[in-house]
């Protein structure tokens, strides 16, 4: 096998590819034995879910980064996909700047930067956003001008919240309104994988409004001390938690719901079993303040810790 030939081996193999037979053939060639470390396909699936792209495109990107400049027809023989699936795919990762073409003959396709690449993503999101602010206020006061009744309601309700991400953006929306006492009863491995979340600047919101976060955790080592500081609680204790589950609880929050309830914390970080974990969020006064006195019984009868 000529080193060209080795540069250019895919990083993400066709199922059919017996992975014994591929090193056998290489020999300790480092640049293959990249293709089946699980790290790599992790990232792939991370890339995946951060960029929006489907298998293909996030293969073939990841191959265009390892290869170099080649052109869609050798791409295509590489990874073992057909070619006119390679094109259109290709074509579209190139209308969304993520690959770009040469003007030489034969073209060549060549990955944009990381860097890039991010960038591109963020400043589309943030485009999308500003459009669902001013498109969504419109369609609301469209709505309300039809409306015969006061939408708002005082009897009490609840929904079950499916996934972490909405169960953490559903806090993120509590904290963000809260201006007294909120409580996070938590796992420190929970406040681990919180703590990638919005939620710490959230925190600094409840603040600015002035409301305090008051964080009870089972446990915190001396080595954990400095992050448990980070994630930004305006207190931190440590006590005997009533389960593994969360409760995050507000009695200021003007939202339909103050009171969030989560079932034992899915182990894995954010983009792992997303679906697993699901919450009872509520606007119950009575559960509410129930949950409430309870919490504080709990942060009275644990430990204060210096940070």
């Amino acid at each position: 096998m000529s080193v060209r030939k080795k540069q250019r081996t895919s990083l993400i193999r066709n199922n059919q590819t017996d992975p014994m037979e591929d090193l056998s053939l290489s020999g300790t060639d480092p640049e293959l034995t990249k293709t089946h470390n699980p790290y790599v396909e992790g990232l792939a699936s991370e890339l995946s879910a951060i960029l929006d792209l489907d298998e293909l495109e996030t293969k073939i990107y990841l191959n265009l980064l390892r290869t170099g400049p080649i052109t869609a027809s050798a791409l295509a023989k590489e990874i073992n996909v057909d070619r006119a699936k390679t094109y259109r795919t290709i074509d579209k990762l190139s209308s969304n700047g993520i690959v770009s073409i040469s003007f030489s003959s034969p073209k060549l396709c060549i990955a944009s930067e990381p860097d890039e690449i991010l960038s591109i993503t963020l400043k589309k999101k943030e485009e999308e956003i500003s459009k669902i602010r001013k498109d969504g206020k419109k369609i609301v006061d469209k709505i309300k001008e039809i409306s015969t009744t006061d939408s708002k309601s005082t009897t009490p309700t609840f929904r079950i919240i499916q996934g972490i991400e909405n169960i953490t953006s559903q806090i993120e929306r509590i904290l963000e309104n809260n201006t007294d006492v909120f409580y996070l009863i938590t796992t420190l491995e929970d406040v681990s994988k919180l703590y990638h979340t919005t939620i710490p600047e959230k925190v600094k919101q409840t603040e600015r409004n002035g409301g305090t976060v008051r964080l009870v955790v089972d446990e915190i080592p001396d080595k954990m001390k400095l992050f448990i500081k980070r994630f930004g609680a305006s207190e931190v204790r440590i006590g005997k938690l009533p389960s593994k589950g969360r409760i995050a609880v507000s009695k200021s929050c003007p939202l339909s719901g103050k009171l969030l309830m989560s079932d034992s914390a899915v182990k894995g970080n954010l983009h792992e079993n997303t679906d697993a974990e699901c919450a009872l969020f509520t606007n119950s006064d009575e559960m509410t303040n129930n949950i409430f006195t309870l919490c504080t019984f709990i942060w009275k009868g644990s430990a204060p810790v210096e940070l």
